[in-house]
């Protein structure tokens, strides 16, 4: 068996020594972990339970994510059924594991079964009756619901030690792949919040300090994202490792075990039919349906409460129990009450952690059971699928999509990583062409052929679909990668699709020019998303740089060129370090960018290098305000940009301690969406002066309209009390209220908005024409000030994604971003979020360009 890479085995002895020193628990319902298995499975007793490692039993503790690897290792040497391999490693540096649980002589043969398995898929033949399911297990991608990764651990030793013929039999005719712990960083801040509130006589008052977690959630990971938002937007590696180990297998079943509210019951899918993917077929449900009898069998027989088809949706493939449908497999979500802690009152009694671990062994039994029963079905569906598909890829109009990049070779090719990792076959451009007045460009240019496998997927990656069966979203209704990076795409027809020149896609590669260190400066465009981490890098390098308030024409070693406003320049005229050429040419070469020796001040055309539109700028000092009362989110997706893309470091505070705390050391404040009511006056007027003496504020959504009352920006954010006078009610019953609701929100849609492309905040924009994703319903006044209102959404913004008519009429030619100075500073707002979850590229510069480019203001 493999071993986990790395894994220090004397650690294994540690963990069993401290376990095992009287710690005290109390009395549950299960008092071993054999309580929570079936009987009469005569376990083989030279495998041990987690209890006979750990000391206790299962649920008696919050198990961190070091004990779980601890006890998948033991297994991996007690057990030839059992192989644990490390697949990627999160950004704590913990590492994501799959366990592989078979026979072993499936062991014995496994690259074989896994290359004839993987060979059926894409020749879309149909697989051979005696042919195994591939069941993928994934367990907690939210930290704060354990009980999965929990409860895992004692379906690895069920799979691993019962000798009973259904186990057997269970294992020597398919392989199950449990992912143990899809957020091992959330698992651990978690796990670690409620064993140091454990009393030694168990609270379960519900206000108790061990059942409200400080913020942020444990539910996140390091950078505070939602990882079960992330299967297809891929910004994190814990999605990354996930989706290739996806691949690698193409699970017929993908199980996804998760915890809701401490009052419900227990939920397993279906959800509700009519908020399914359109690319799914019917056939998934139906399955899904199949297989939701042998858990309400199991449910019913432990007599516990349970609800299925309703709350929950298979819409948005960026899911753990949605990606799957897109790929012919069959995605199953569970959610069960959770104790956030080891006890908690709720309606429905007393619940316990333990209690909370056996309704996810129970389902994950019933899953096997279930697919088991269901195998035929399960081999023919995937078959079915890809068949389905060729039939829809023939009927489509259209042949693929053509995409170009633009002078943003770094975000163009983030794009194209992200199709490819879903293994999505794509081509580059050898001829240019031009489609609908777009010129696409040879060898900066992709297609991507409708036939091909990822059809579905590729028809959901670009949909501009905007209205549907029903428009209710437990998350977003689009997502779009084409306008979340800002792209120019086009649907190609048959008849053109033919005549395209085509090669295999290579990425770009700069001709970097080399640094001559007599030059009389040094420059390079805004252009690239990388832009901003190259002046960063050479920033902290102490190196002097200015920013360009207009075009100009310089003298080059290249001859000639062109410098769009907003690029950089180097003078040596100014006191830069002796080594200047030599950083200058390695910090281009890193980031792939170019970087042109400037023979003169003198410009052939506009500003000369001396220039007073040419700003100093110098590296920012960040502060990121956070805490109770924002959006863990928000603030989470800001330190992840200004961090892993900028490279820059970031300050970050409670709200509360901007109350008490000096900002002068600062030069950015940026807000999130939050409550700031809590800020008091004192703490207003020193963020006045503040702004007032050079300090700029940036913030968004809800904190821009918080900017409005207090008056720092000359908007006015439109009312609840006007939102609701745009819906009639005229007819309404009770029944329709909950509809109402939902048409007044917007949950994730496309919105256009036109910028001022001469503004400092849109340097390094190609276009005039923005899509910006928005998650709120809040709308802010345009004041009719260009000046300030410096990009406003469209006569018809919305492009893709729901949202209702009445909100459609009140955002367009609403302000979508605004600037107001402030003496030396200025105060930036911008009404949606220009970093959604670390995939909306086409809008992230924003903060970058309120860091570097406000110098110019």
């Amino acid at each position: 068996m493999h071993h986990l890479l790395g894994f220090v085995k004397a650690s294994l002895v540690l963990f069993i020594i401290v376990s095992t020193l009287g710690l005290a628990t109390n009395a549950f319902s299960q008092t071993s972990d054999l309580d929570f298995l079936p009987k009469n499975q005569d376990y083989n007793p030279d495998i041990p339970t987690p209890e006979e490692v750990f000391g206790y039993p299962i649920g008696t503790w919050h198990m961190r994510h070091d004990q779980l690897l601890t006890y998948m290792q033991v297994l991996s040497e007690k057990s030839e059924r059992v192989n644990v391999s490390v697949i990627g490693k999160t950004h704590e540096h913990r590492s994501l594991i799959s366990v592989r649980i078979t026979s072993p002589e499936n062991q014995s043969n496994i690259d074989e079964i896994q290359a004839k398995h993987l060979k059926s898929i894409q020749l879309g033949e149909s697989a051979k009756s005696d042919a195994p399911l591939v069941i993928y297990m994934g367990y907690s991608v939210h930290g704060n619901e354990p009980s999965g990764s929990n409860g895992s651990m004692l379906i690895a030793y069920h799979l691993a030690a019962s000798n009973s013929d259904e186990v057997k039999n269970l294992l020597a005719q398919n392989i199950i792949l449990l992912d143990p712990s899809l957020n091992p960083d959330g698992m651990a801040r978690f796990a670690q919040w409620a064993n140091m509130h454990k009393s030694k006589n168990l609270v379960s008052d519900p206000s108790n300090r061990e059942h409200k977690e400080y913020w942020p959630s444990g539910r996140t990971n390091h950078y505070w994202f939602d990882l079960n938002r992330d299967w297809l937007l891929l910004t994190h590696p814990e999605s990354k490792a996930r989706i290739a180990q996806f691949h690698a297998w193409r699970p017929h079943i993908v199980t996804d075990f998760h915890e809701m509210g401490t009052d419900s019951t227990f939920f397993f899918q279906p959800g509700i039919a009519a908020r399914k993917n359109p690319w799914t077929p019917n056939q998934n449900v139906t399955l899904t349906s199949a297989i939701a009898k042998f858990h309400a069998k199991a449910l019913d027989d432990a007599k516990k409460l349970y609800f299925s088809e309703e709350s929950f949706d298979d819409f948005y493939y960026g899911k753990g129990s949605t990606y799957p449908d897109a790929h012919g497999s069959i995605g199953i979500l569970f959610e069960q009450a959770s104790s956030r802690g080891h006890v908690q009152e709720s309606i429905n009694g007393l619940l316990t952690f333990q209690d909370s671990i056996q309704n996810q062994v129970t389902t994950s039994l019933s899953t096997f059971a279930g697919a088991f029963a269901n195998k035929a079905a399960i081999l023919a569906y995937q078959r079915e699928f890809f068949e389905d598909t060729k039939k829809l890829v023939a009927d489509d109009k259209f042949a693929g999509y053509v995409v170009t990049r633009g002078k943003d070779a770094t975000r163009f090719e983030r794009m194209v990583n992200i199709l490819q990792s879903h293994k999505i076959k794509l081509e580059m451009l050898s001829e240019d062409i031009d489609i609908n007045g777009t010129q696409y460009k040879a060898k900066q240019s992709i297609y991507i052929p409708f036939d091909q496998a990822q059809y579905r997927l590729i028809r959901s990656l670009f949909s501009e679909r905007k209205r549907f069966t029903d428009n209710t979203f437990y998350d977003v209704s689009n997502w779009n990668i084409g306008l979340a990076f800002n792209l120019p795409y086009e649907q190609v027809k048959s008849s053109l699709s033919r005549k395209l020149a085509l090669s295999t896609w290579q990425a770009s590669t700069q001709q970097n020019i080399a640094i001559d260190s007599d030059a009389y400066a040094y420059a390079f465009e805004w252009f690239d998303s990388s832009a901003p981490a190259l002046l960063q890098s050479l920033l902290d390098k102490g190196v002097q740089a200015r920013v360009a308030g207009s075009d100009f024409t310089a003298l080059t070693s290249s001859g000639e060129v062109k410098f769009a406003r907003g690029s950089v320049v180097i003078p040596n005229a100014l006191t830069q370090p002796s080594e200047v050429a030599s950083i200058v040419s390695s910090s281009a070469q890193k980031f792939n960018i170019r970087a042109y020796n400037i023979q003169s001040g003198l410009t052939s055309s506009g500003s000369d290098l001396g220039s007073r539109s040419l700003a100093p700028v110098t590296s920012p000092k960040v502060l990121l305000i956070g805490g109770i009362g924002t959006s863990s989110y928000e603030v989470g997706e800001m330190w992840h940009y200004l961090d892993t893309r900028v490279g820059l470091p970031v300050t970050i505070w409670d709200m509360r301690d901007l109350n008490n705390r000096d900002v002068d050391r600062y030069t950015h404040i940026f807000f999130a969406s939050g409550s700031y009511i809590k800020i008091n006056d004192g703490t207003i007027n020193k963020l006045e002066k503040w702004m007032n003496r050079g300090g700029v504020v940036v913030g968004q959504k809800s904190a821009v309209a918080w900017f409005a009352r207090l008056g720092w920006i000359n908007n006015q954010p439109l009312s609840g009390e006007a939102i609701n006078s745009s819906f009639s009610t005229d007819d309404m019953q009770y029944s329709d209220k909950q509809a109402l609701g939902a048409k007044k929100l917007i949950a994730g849609a496309v919105y256009k908005s036109k910028i001022d492309l001469s503004h400092p905040l849109f340097f390094g924009f190609e276009r005039d024409i923005l899509p910006t994703f928005k998650t709120s319903n809040g709308v802010l006044r345009a004041t009719d000030n260009p000046f300030e209102d410096i990009a406003t959404y469209i006569e018809n913004p919305l492009v893709a994604g729901y949202s209702a008519d009445e909100m459609q009429a009140l955002i367009k030619r609403s302000a979508s971003v605004v600037v107001n100075k402030k003496q030396k500073g200025a105060v930036i707002g911008f009404v949606d979020n220009v970093h959604f979850r670390g995939y909306w590229d086409g809008t992230n510069k924003l903060s970058a360009n309120a860091l570097y480019q406000t110098p110019l203001l």
